[in-house]
């Protein structure tokens, strides 16, 4: 716990989950443990125009603090980035998780992803994922090992 206390959160394997009637979600307990302090969340729409990599991102909100940071200090100065910004900021949301630990994404954040029933939890290292179940499935099988050393590789992993 320690260690996501001061932004090194990693969020690592999958699960399934099914929305319930209210459209909440629960969060893996361990995931939550790694969310650490302060326990607030950001949603944001993943970056894809593809309609088949479409998910809803979530991250700490230390971890999505951290990464605003350098977009600072260029979107006062760059309109396009200030004006992407202020659209992608629109389509986010803050969230927090009840005392049974799950989180009620918002309507249109769940229809980016096409959300209805079953969501799939992909854990991304510093944020998690919530993918309808067969657009994940179909993301999966394009991945090879060949795609993967290379990104391990451009990473120095």
């Amino acid at each position: 716990m320690e260690q996501s206390e001061v932004g090194t959160a990693s969020f690592m394997g999958r699960y399934l989950h099914a929305l319930d009637g209210k459209k909440r979600l629960t969060i893996p307990a361990t995931w939550r443990m790694q969310v650490g302090t302060p326990t607030d969340l950001v949603a944001v729409p993943s970056a894809s125009n593809n309609p088949l990599e479409r998910s809803v991102w979530i991250y700490p909100v230390r971890v999505w603090n951290q990464r605003l940071a350098g977009l600072r200090k260029v979107s006062s100065a760059d309109a396009k980035v200030r004006n992407a910004l202020s659209v992608l900021a629109s389509r986010s949301e803050m969230l927090t998780w009840d005392a049974a630990g799950r989180l009620r994404v918002n309507d249109d954040l769940l229809k980016h992803a096409g959300l209805t029933g079953q969501v799939m939890l992909v854990g991304a290292l510093e944020r998690f994922e919530l993918w309808e179940p067969e657009q994940w499935k179909q993301l999966e099988e394009t991945v090879d090992s060949t795609v993967i050393m290379s990104a391990f590789q451009s990473t120095g992993l």
